[in-house]
This record gives C-alpha cells, sequence and structure tokens, in this order.
C-alpha cells in the first residue's frame, strides 16, 4: 500500500492484508541498495499471525518518491513520520544493517512509541572500508559484486526463503541492481554506504532507547561482525542477543531463524 510521507508516496508491503491501525504493528526497514522484498518471509508470517506489517521501500528507492535519506539521522525521521501518517501510536521497528542504525536512531528520537527494536546484523561503527566506498562510487557494478561476496556464509538458502535451486549470490546481486538502477538521479549504493559511514550518534541513542532491543547477529558475518556490535549490547537497558550461524544477510541465509527470534521477541 502506499502512504504519503512528507509529501511523497512512500510504498509499504502489508504481507498480503489489509492495514489495521488497532492491531500491534512492526515497520521493517532494509538496508544498502535492499528493498521491502529482503523480509519476504518475516513479514508475510507475521501478517497471518495477527500483525500489521509495513515494510517499507526508503524514500527514493523502487516504489518510494522522494529524495533518498542523506543520513541515518534524515532517515529516522521518515520513519517517524511514516507511523504518524499511519495512524500508529506504537510499533516494533525493526531494521537490518544500514536499516538497523536508522531503527535505532528513530526508537532514540520516537520513546515510549517504540514498543521493541530489533536490529539485524548491526554494528557501531559502521565503517565502511575506503576502497569499497570509493569502488561503490566509481565502480558500482563491481561494488556490488563484492558486497555479494562479504554479506553470504552459504551459496543457497533453505528451502523456506526463496525455494530450492536459488543462488544467494546471484539473487542478491540481481536485486542490489535493480535498487540501483531505480533511481537514475542519485547513486544510491554510494548515498547508502556514505550515511553508514558518517554516523555517529549510535551510543547516545542506545542510551536513549526506552524499548526492549533484539540483536540478530551472523557469526560468519564479515560486513558487521558479531562482536562489532558489543558496545551497543552493553549499552542496551534490555537487551536480548540471538547469533545465527550465517553471513549478513541473515534473513535469506537463515530465514526460519530470524523469523523465530522476531516472533519469540515480539511475544514478551
Amino acid at each position: 500500500m502506499n502512504f504519503s510521507v512528507n509529501g511523497h508516496d512512500t510504498y509499504c508491503y502489508t504481507g498480503g492484508k489489509t492495514f489495521d491501525a488497532t492491531k500491534p504493528t512492526v515497520i521493517f526497514i532494509h538496508g544498502v541498495l535492499n528493498d521491502h522484498s529482503v523480509w519476504i518471509l518475516q513479514t508475510r508470517y507475521l501478517a497471518h499471525h495477527g500483525y500489521n506489517v509495513l515494510a517499507v521501500d526508503l524514500p527514493g528507492h523502487c516504489r518510494s518518491a522522494g529524495a533518498p535519506p542523506a543520513s541515518v539521522e534524515e532517515a529516522a525521521d521518515f520513519v517517524i513520520a511514516l507511523m504518524a501518517v499511519a495512524g500508529l501510536a506504537k510499533a516494533a521497528l525493526v531494521g537490518h544493517s544500514f536499516g538497523s542504525l536508522v531503527a535505532l536512531e528513530a526508537a532514540a528520537r520516537a520513546g515510549a512509541q517504540v514498543s521493541h527494536l530489533v536490529l539485524v546484523g548491526t554494528a557501531f561503527p559502521m565503517k565502511v572500508s575506503p576502497v569499497l566506498l570509493e569502488r561503490s562510487l566509481s565502480q558500482p557494478l563491481g561494488a556490488i559484486d563484492m558486497v555479494n561476496t562479504f554479506s553470504h556464509s552459504t551459496l543457497a538458502p533453505p528451502p523456506s526463503a526463496l525455494g530450492p535451486g536459488s543462488w544467494l549470490y546471484g539473487g542478491a546481486r540481481a536485486l542490489m541492481r535493480r535498487v540501483l538502477a531505480s533511481n537514475p538521479a542519485v547513486n544510491l549504493f554510494h548515498a547508502g554506504f556514505r550515511a553508514c559511514d558518517d554516523y555517529r550518534n549510535a551510543s547516545v541513542a542506545m542510551a536513549q532507547v526506552q524499548a526492549p532491543t533484539l540483536f540478530i547477529l551472523g557469526r560468519h558475518d564479515q560486513m558487521t561482525p558479531a562482536k562489532a556490535a558489543q558496545s551497543l549490547i552493553n549499552q542496551a537497558a534490555q537487551a536480548q542477543v540471538v547469533q545465527l550461524d550465517g553471513g549478513h544477510q541473515l534473513m535469506t541465509e537463515t530465514p526460519d531463524a530470524v523469523l523465530f527470534a522476531i516472533r519469540d521477541f515480539l511475544r514478551r
């Protein structure tokens, strides 16, 4: 479905169910060069088990109009604006990678409006190597290949994700190329990586978060190693940590485990 946020159409996937603002709601926020589709298994399940789900395409990405966020803080303000437009007094926030920083910053700013916070594949600082940052600008297709090598620890997903015969590297690469091509006016790859690299407020934000926080981390994650989340875990007032046998793209490498971790956490 579409919402008008800050004067621009914003697309949110609802898991095939009609949105009902009176139900408990979970907002899913994707990472760099991803879109709502990376959450397909988790959102479909929750939508059919009593929740609203809003898996957003961030501004300037794929089905959403407007300028892409230039910073984590700008993206967090967008999420809070989306909550207001959707008529949500409270929602849980789930974010992956760049989206985890956005969810964290939004939770700090929204206070009691956020019931639960889930950070998937997170780290602070979320530094991007100078080589990868430069290549995302000068050779984006080559940089996409690099990222997919670093983001996966397996070649194929379990059947519950994309189905037998799927190739994780190829599927993720095709998605990233499609998202990059969706906005010819802006290099979404470089803009997203720059926002990750520039973000400095995570420690302050974590101290302000009122909601319980779940960290879902990959034991084989080369993009955001599990140990790089430890400072945030130490600062979280109500932290729960789940480590999974996957890389950075946990939603497709360990789809059931991510779903069950989120489901059980929301039931608390």
